[in-house]
């Protein structure tokens, strides 16, 4: 008996972890772990932090072995008999043979004492570096954004389907109502055709609704990589906070100097800037440390056996004097790359600068249409009650009573998508300030229901 009724216990709580909601920083989290873009971007900084080494490496001495064994098999044909000797003697000289086999290795090193062009390399690897950090600093801060918007359009659907449903079901009522009002001849046909009218219209919505509901959770199931459960709603009559600081000046400033893209664009400058220089250096000398240490060993005849022992240390120098114009070329090719990063840069962070505008006039347009939506709301839901009662006194008609639904209704979604908008509407505002973080979803989150 007692391990039954720990089996409906634990079962019990299996269902109802089940059954809770979703809230925002769940999915996140879910997106941190599926969401196959911000892999890639992940994947894309671990490849930019291996240019660093890689540029080092170019300063770094070089060293490297190499050998062989060779093996000689030597056959001397003898003098023919009567022939004269190599001392003008007449005889026969047998024929010799040697076997030689020869063991050779090498060991060497260069240093590069004076490579321009590696030394600008290594320095544009750090500037690399530094932007492919940069990208993915805007790769979180676009997970960010694209979970929310995500999440909050799946809440919109539902509460546009939602909405529908209510109407739906007010409509239905309102049609069955002006038939049997039809029925005992105290309205006209006309009253029955518009509610007709009126459902069907709600109907086809209906279909509409369930079929964009769908859609937004597709959308949200492509960042977290599974079908999304049910999803935590806003709680009721939340207050959004207004962006600090109100001015919008600071948002814009910032946004022109710390957004991420802003960031990346002036790293690459620079490192178009440091291009130049490394193409320039084809036109100088370079100059190098060697050093060597060979090994020969012989085995074979006599008097060609033996071991040798060859150690070496110097500079080695190059001067280039003509390469066909190429390393011109390459500098003026450089020059107008430099040119297009200048320009990138100064598109970018225009860009940044609007969108921070577009966000901030979208949070504080937003709150005053919440707030006049909520007006609206009580008015709407006031205006019905008058009409049904009118409706029900026979000083308004059925058409009446309909469009104050649809009001009502119309209203209330208007609403909570101006509330979801406001907020995504905020965290773009502090994306495009170079400012979003994690951090900035858990008040987020704290305005949904748990």
């Amino acid at each position: 008996m007692q391990k039954s009724l720990i089996a409906v216990l634990i079962a019990s709580a299996v269902v109802s972890l089940n059954a809770q909601a979703a809230d925002l920083l769940d999915v996140y989290k879910q997106a941190l772990a599926n969401d196959a873009v911000f892999a890639s971007a992940r994947a894309s900084a671990a490849v930019g932090r291996e240019r660093v080494p890689q540029g080092r490496s170019l300063l770094l001495p070089t060293i490297g072995a190499n050998g062989a064994i060779v093996k000689n098999d030597t056959d001397v044909s003898p003098w023919n008999e009567g022939a004269p000797l190599p001392n003008g003697a007449i005889g026969t000289v047998p024929g010799s043979a040697s076997n030689l086999r020869t063991n050779e290795y090498t060991l060497s090193l260069v240093q590069p004492l004076f490579r321009w062009a590696n030394w600008q390399t290594y320095q544009q690897s750090k500037l690399l570096q530094a932007v492919s950090e940069a990208q993915f600093a805007q790769a979180q801060q676009d997970l960010i954004t694209r979970v929310a918007q995500a999440y909050f359009d799946v809440l919109a659907a539902e509460d546009t389907l939602e909405s529908t449903r209510a109407q739906k079901t007010a409509t239905t009522e309102q049609l069955a109502s002006a038939k049997r009002n039809f029925e005992v001849g105290t309205q006209t046909i006309t009253d029955t055709h518009e509610a007709q009218a009126a459902f069907d219209l709600v109907v086809a919505q209906e279909f509409a609704g369930v079929n964009d509901l769908e859609v937004k959770r597709t959308a949200l199931q492509a960042i977290i990589g599974t079908a999304p459960s049910a999803l935590a709603p806003l709680k009721l009559g939340v207050a959004l906070a207004s962006p600090q600081p109100a001015l919008i000046d600071p948002w814009v400033s910032s946004a022109e100097s710390q957004n991420y893209g802003v960031v990346a664009a002036q790293l690459a400058l620079e490192s178009a800037k440091r291009d130049i220089s490394k193409n320039r250096a084809g036109h100088y000398p370079t100059l190098d440390l060697v050093a060597n240490s060979t090994h020969r060993k012989v085995n074979g005849q006599v008097n060609a056996s033996g071991t040798t022992q060859n150690n070496a240390i110097g500079v080695q120098w190059n001067i280039p004097i003509f390469n066909g114009f190429a390393v011109t070329s390459r500098v003026r090719e450089s020059i107008a790359l430099e040119d297009k990063a200048r320009n990138d840069l100064e598109a970018t962070r225009r860009n940044a600068a609007q969108f921070a505008r577009q966000a901030y006039l979208g949070v504080n347009s937003g709150l005053a249409q919440v707030k006049a939506l909520e007006a609206a709301e009580v008015s709407s839901n006031s205006a019905l009650e008058s009409n049904k009662l009118g409706y029900q006194v026979g000083v308004r008609i059925n058409i009446d009573v309909l469009n104050a639904q649809r009001q009502l209704y119309s209203t209330r979604r208007d609403l909570s998508r101006a509330r979801y908008d406001t907020i995504v509407n905020g965290l773009r505002l502090k994306a495009a300030a170079g400012s979003l973080r994690e951090d900035d979803l858990i008040p987020v989150n704290n305005l949904l229901q748990k």
